[in-house]
C-alpha cells in the first residue's frame, strides 16, 4: 500500500471539542455552553432569511461587496480593508495560512481560544503558550515570549473563556513591541458586549502589523449561518483574499448578514440585557461562594474551590436539564463557563447552584 503523507503539525491537532446541546433522558433544556445570543436572530435577519431562499440556484458573487459595504457603513471603516469569511474561524485560518509556515512560532495565551493552536499546526508552525496574570493577558510577557521566529500573536479582546480583556492602550503597546514581520491578529468576536469598543479598528488603522476579526455568531444570533469577517491594512487583505475561496459565502450567508448588521437597535437591546443579567447572574453566583472575574462578554467563568467541586456542579446541573461549559481543557480545571442566557435561563442556573450548595452542606 503506498503510504500517503501528512503534512507536518497536521496530527498535532486535537480535534475541537464544541458545546453540548443535549442530555440524554432530559427534554426541558436550558443551553448555556455555546456563548449563542438566548434571543436568536433579530426580526429584520430571519425576513432576510425568508427571502435569501428564492434564490438558491443562483452562484453568490465573490467580492461580498454588498455585505462589505453594510459593514463599512455601520462601523465606519473602509470596505476595501474588509475581507468575510465563514465565521471569523475561516478568516484566522487565512490568516494563519498566509503569514506562518513551518519554522515559524505563532504565540496565544494559556486560557486562549482553543482555535490558536489547531491553526497553528494546521500551517506547520509551532504553537508557543504565554502564561497570563490572574486570567488577564499579559503583554510583558507576550514581549518576553517573542522571537525572530514569532510570526503572529493571537488575542482574543473580550477573552473566551476567562471574559476578561485588555484597554486599548495595553494593545497598543503590544502592536508597537513586536518584532518586524509579526502581525497582531486582534480577535473581536464578543466586541459587541463591550459599549463603544471599536474592536480593534482605531488600532487597525494607526499601525501597520494588526488586523482585527468579528464575527455574526454572537451578538447577531447567526452562528447556525457561520458568517465573520476581519478589517485590515489593505495590502494585507489584499493577501488574504488570494487564499480564500472565491465562493465561500452563499447568498443567504450574505444577505441576513447583512440585514442583521444593519439592525442596530437589535444589537444595543441585546447588548443591554446581556449587562443586566451578566451582572445580576455574576452576583447571584458570588453570594453562594462562586465568584467570578468582571466579564466584557455573554458569558461569566464561575470559579468553584476545586476541580472536583467544579465536575460535581456540572454533573448536578445536567441532572437539572442546564448544560454549562468545562473548560479544563483551558487550564482551568477548576471554573465552569457559563452563558448569560435569557432571565429564565439565568434565574435557572442560579437556582440549580444554589440547590448543589445546599445537597453539599
Amino acid at each position: 500500500m503506498t503510504k500517503i503523507d501528512v503534512q507536518p503539525g497536521i496530527m498535532e491537532i486535537a480535534l475541537y471539542q464544541s458545546g453540548e446541546a443535549t442530555i440524554e433522558g432530559v427534554s426541558d433544556i436550558v443551553k448555556l455552553s455555546a456563548n449563542e445570543n438566548p434571543y436568536g436572530a433579530g426580526d429584520a435577519a430571519k425576513e432576510a432569511f425568508r427571502k435569501a431562499g428564492q434564490n438558491m440556484h443562483r452562484y453568490p458573487g465573490t467580492d461580498h461587496a454588498a455585505l462589505r459595504g453594510a459593514i463599512g457603513e455601520v462601523h465606519g471603516l473602509n470596505a476595501d480593508q474588509i475581507i468575510c469569511g465563514v465565521g471569523s474561524d475561516e478568516v484566522l485560518q487565512f490568516i494563519s495560512q498566509s503569514f506562518a509556515g513551518p519554522g515559524d512560532e505563532i504565540i496565544y495565551t494559556e486560557h486562549g481560544f482553543s482555535m490558536y493552536p489547531i491553526l497553528a499546526h494546521a500551517c506547520g508552525a509551532t504553537p508557543v503558550k504565554v502564561a497570563e496574570r490572574e486570567r488577564v493577558v499579559d503583554v510583558d510577557a507576550i514581549l518576553n515570549a517573542c522571537t525572530d521566529k514569532t510570526k503572529i500573536v493571537f488575542i482574543a479582546n473580550p477573552a473566551n473563556p476567562t471574559g476578561t480583556m485588555i484597554g486599548g492602550n495595553e494593545m497598543a503597546r503590544l502592536a508597537k513591541g513586536l518584532p518586524e514581520g509579526c502581525l497582531l491578529v486582534h480577535d473581536g468576536a464578543y466586541t459587541e458586549y463591550v459599549e463603544g469598543f471599536d474592536g480593534g479598528a482605531g488600532l487597525v488603522d494607526s499601525c501597520d502589523n494588526v488586523i482585527m476579526t468579528r464575527t455574526f455568531s454572537k451578538i447577531y444570533g447567526l452562528g447556525g449561518l457561520r458568517v465573520g469577517w476581519g478589517y485590515g491594512p489593505k495590502e494585507l487583505i489584499d493577501v488574504l483574499n488570494r487564499v480564500r475561496q472565491p465562493f465561500n459565502l452563499s447568498n443567504m450567508q450574505m444577505e441576513v448578514a447583512e440585514a442583521a448588521v444593519r439592525d442596530t437597535e437589535f444589537v444595543a437591546r441585546c447588548r443591554s440585557d446581556n449587562a443586566r443579567l451578566r451582572a445580576w447572574l455574576a452576583e447571584a453566583l458570588a453570594e453562594l461562594g462562586v465568584p467570578s472575574d468582571t466579564s466584557c462578554a455573554n458569558f461569566i467563568l464561575a470559579r468553584f474551590a476545586s476541580e472536583d467541586e467544579a465536575n460535581a456542579c456540572d454533573a448536578f446541573l445536567r441532572k437539572e436539564g442546564v448544560i454549562v461549559r468545562k473548560v479544563a481543557g483551558y487550564g482551568l480545571p477548576n471554573c465552569l463557563r457559563i452563558t448569560v442566557g435569557d432571565e429564565a435561563g439565568c434565574r435557572r442556573v442560579a437556582y440549580a447552584v444554589k440547590s448543589f450548595k445546599e445537597q453539599k452542606a
